[in-house]
Order: structure tokens, then C-alpha cells, then sequence
């Protein structure tokens, strides 16, 4: 491994480790439920969580964001819905 690599490296230990530096704006995952064959789709767009699923609709949060929200911590900012 060339130097300029293990530098690369060493600098992207101290941004993971430095937590402030990060700040998520947009993400979009996949997360399999109980209930369905297919995946419920959740979004974070800027502070707000949306997701595909009937409890979401009625109450602008279900499992799928809080799971989430648990995932990333302090990574993001606990949610409002879209």
C-alpha cells in the first residue's frame, strides 16, 4: 500500500471518529418488515422522515423511521415527518 493510501486512510478515521464534522441531508434506505415481501422504503430529506408504510401515513413516525433514527444516533436530528 502506497503511502498517499494509509494517509487517506488515517484522515478517514479522524472524520468518522469526529462525529460533528457530518451532518446528513438526504438519505434513502431499505428495510425489511415483518409483514411485507418487500421492503418499506424510508427517506430523510433535511430533518424530515418519510416512509412507505400504512402507519406512517396515519402518524408520521412508525417503526421503520425509529429504527433508523436508533441506527444513526446522533447522526441525525430526531425526526419531523414530510
Amino acid at each position: 500500500m502506497d503511502y498517499g493510501m494509509i494517509s487517506k486512510i488515517e484522515k478517514a478515521k479522524i472524520y468518522s471518529e469526529e462525529r460533528e464534522r457530518i451532518q446528513f441531508e438526504n438519505l434513502r434506505v431499505s428495510i425489511q418488515g415483518d409483514n411485507n415481501k418487500s421492503p418499506h422504503v424510508v427517506e430523510y430529506d433535511h430533518g424530515a422522515w418519510k416512509c412507505d408504510c400504512d402507519f406512517f401515513a396515519s402518524r408520521n413516525v412508525c417503526s421503520h423511521t425509529m429504527a433508523i433514527e436508533r441506527i444513526l444516533r446522533d447522526m441525525v436530528e430526531l425526526g419531523e415527518a414530510v
